[in-house]
């Protein structure tokens, strides 16, 4: 079995670096390929308890302290102020019952498999089984996203050369290990599953902690997965039952709001004042394809392999994924959080317009970008 896996993975892998290499994006290619081969052939995230990454990048010393980012300095005050203990803060002492009809975990209207044979025949019991798996596969891989954004945010704070961002960055790491702990306390304590990481998203966390550019570890991480978990955290907060769940959504979104505003503040004018044409390029190639992968993590294979492997192959269970409710639903709610911001920083020129165009992506540029949202906003998905 696991063989099989590892050959659809082959695959697959070999179909993103044709995709890649088919729009010439030499160096998006170049940075992918190692990832793409630990992740999706390997599958070094499910085969080890612990993955060791080499690490090549610079830290950055400022031994005159400089001041000089007024925006940053504020954004660094806030997240002084908004600082919330995971133990206290929340009641743990609440509940949580897939089978509780009032509360349900995450509505039918939500479900990729909703319409499939194996879940409209099964019992209520079997079907509510499937759903507490599901929730727990998006969690799991959010906890994943959030281990990823802490090793980020660390390196970044050594790398970013502005003091006013690395004492912000400080704060992130804070979050980030305060988002770890509560997403895991909820898995394991309340849910009692947790699921590896999915190769997608190994891919994209690989390649932004392994290349030294600090820059694109900042565009991986604050701009691509932080704007794609603030839909996301967003979609499942208005969807759930549970207010447990939506309570800790809550804390988290106001976190990750900021983690966004930091992000477009520290690239926007390195991107469109400091690097050369060809250097952005090569960051505007990047986020593009590290898009599609977000795009494509959302698949759940892991959940598939659970309980659909048996029953229809993996090439329709991914259409049937990408046609659902759900998916169109984190499309639209994912990439309008992602898109205004690329658009903001530099990122969507015309020479990638027509790529996110045939992604179905290119209608949210109009959207908001992260200076001009509220934490509120975000909470109330505006």
């Amino acid at each position: 079995m696991r063989l099989n896996k590892i050959l659809v993975n082959l695959g697959e892998g070999a179909n993103l670096a044709r995709d890649v290499g088919s729009r010439g994006d030499l160096r998006a290619l170049a940075s992918m390929l190692g990832p793409a081969f630990r992740g999706l052939v390997l599958q070094r995230g499910k085969g080890e308890a612990l993955t060791s990454m080499k690490l090549d990048y610079a830290a950055a010393f400022d031994w005159r302290y400089r001041r000089e980012f007024p925006a940053m300095a504020r954004l660094y005050e806030a997240a002084k102020t908004s600082q919330w203990n995971a133990s206290t803060d929340i009641d743990w002492s609440r509940t949580v019952d897939p089978d509780d009809a009032e509360r349900p975990l995450l509505p039918d209207s939500f479900l990729p498999m909703a319409e499939l044979p194996g879940f409209k025949n099964a019992t209520p019991a079997e079907r509510n089984k499937q759903v507490h798996s599901l929730l727990a596969w998006l969690l799991s891989q959010f906890l994943h996203g959030e281990q990823g954004a802490l090793f980020a945010a660390a390196q970044v704070t050594e790398a970013v050369p502005w003091l006013d961002a690395k004492l912000y960055g400080s704060t992130q790491v804070v979050d980030e290990g305060r988002h770890v702990e509560v997403f895991h306390t909820y898995l394991t304590q309340k849910l009692g599953k947790l699921y590896d990481i999915n190769d997608n998203l190994y891919v994209i966390i690989d390649a932004l902690m392994t290349d030294s550019r600090w820059d694109v570890k900042f565009l991986g991480m604050q701009i691509m997965i932080e704007g794609l978990a603030l839909g996301a955290f967003g979609t499942i907060r208005q969807l759930t039952g549970d207010p447990l769940l939506k309570d800790i959504l809550r804390y988290v979104i106001t976190d990750e709001a900021r983690h966004v505003h930091y992000g477009v503040l520290a690239l926007r004018n390195l991107y469109t004042h400091e690097l050369s044409e060809k250097e952005r390029r090569e960051r505007e190639d990047w986020a593009f394809e590290v898009a599609l992968l977000l795009r494509n993590r959302f698949l759940v294979h892991e959940f598939y392999d659970e309980f659909y492997a048996h029953a229809m192959p993996r090439a329709r269970w991914n259409q049937t994924v990408t046609d659902s409710g759900m998916m169109v639903f984190f499309r639209k709610t994912m990439f309008k959080r992602i898109i205004p911001n690329l658009k903001r920083i530099g990122l969507l020129s015309d020479r990638v317009r027509s790529r996110y165009e045939q992604a179905g992506l290119l209608g949210f540029e109009h959207g908001k970008a992260a200076p001009e949202l509220t934490a509120e906003d975000l909470l109330d998905d505006r």
